[in-house]
C-alpha cells in the first residue's frame, strides 16, 4: 500500500475558503501512498483554510498556479470543498476549465462536500451519479446530476462525498480509483 500511487502526481485545485480537514486528509492518503501532491490555486502564494467554513484554520501554500498547469501533468485531480472555495473556483476561467479538461481527459477527479459546485459550473454533471454536501444538492440535480445521498459514489472517473465526517471512506476511494489510472 505504502507505494501504490508511486510514479503519479495528483493535483489538489483550492482556494481561500477551503476545509482545511478537506484538504488536509486525502493530500495526507495520497502522499502516504506514494504520490506526489500538488497544492494548485487561482493565484501564487498562500490561500485561507477554515474549519467548518466559519473559523480561520491557518494556510496552505501553493505550489502552482491554474494558469501555469496542465491536465498532462497530472494524473488524477482532488476537489476538496469549504463553501467559499468552491465558489471561488467557480469565477475563475482557468480553474473552470482545468476541471472540464479534467473529467473530459478520462482520469479521476475526486470531490467532496461543497467540491461538486465547480463540476457543476464546468458542465459535466449532466447524467452523471454523484453524492455532495445536501445544501448543494438541488443545483446538481438541476445541472442534470442523478444526486444520491452514499458516502461514496463513483460513477466513472468521478468520485463524490458528502461531507468530513465521510473522509477515511472518500481517501479510501481516491487510493482505490488513482492506482487503477496508469502513472503518465
Amino acid at each position: 500500500m505504502p507505494e501504490e500511487l508511486q510514479g503519479r502526481t495528483i493535483a489538489i485545485l483550492a482556494a481561500d475558503g477551503v476545509e482545511k480537514v478537506e484538504l488536509e486528509k486525502p493530500r495526507a492518503a495520497l502522499t502516504g501512498a506514494g504520490a506526489r501532491v500538488e497544492v494548485v490555486s487561482v493565484q501564487a502564494g498562500e490561500i485561507q483554510a477554515r474549519n467548518h467554513d466559519l473559523e480561520p484554520a491557518g494556510t496552505f501554500a501553493v505550489d502552482r498556479v491554474v494558469s501555469d498547469v496542465s491536465v498532462d501533468e497530472f494524473d488524477g485531480l482532488v476537489l476538496p470543498g469549504g463553501t467559499v472555495n468552491p465558489d471561488k473556483l467557480r469565477l475563475d476561467d482557468r480553474a473552470v476549465s482545468f476541471v472540464r479538461d479534467f473529467v473530459e481527459s478520462g482520469k479521476p477527479v475526486a470531490a467532496i462536500c461543497h467540491g461538486p459546485w465547480t463540476l457543476v459550473e464546468a458542465g459535466i454533471v449532466a447524467g452523471r451519479r454523484l453524492t455532495s454536501y445536501p445544501s448543494i444538492r438541488t443545483d446538481l440535480r438541476n445541472a442534470g446530476a442523478d444526486v444520491v445521498d452514499e458516502e461514496v459514489v463513483v460513477d466513472g472517473n468521478l468520485i463524490t462525498s458528502r461531507s468530513p465526517k465521510d473522509l477515511p471512506a472518500f481517501c479510501a476511494a481516491i487510493l482505490r480509483q488513482f492506482a487503477r489510472t496508469p502513472a503518465g
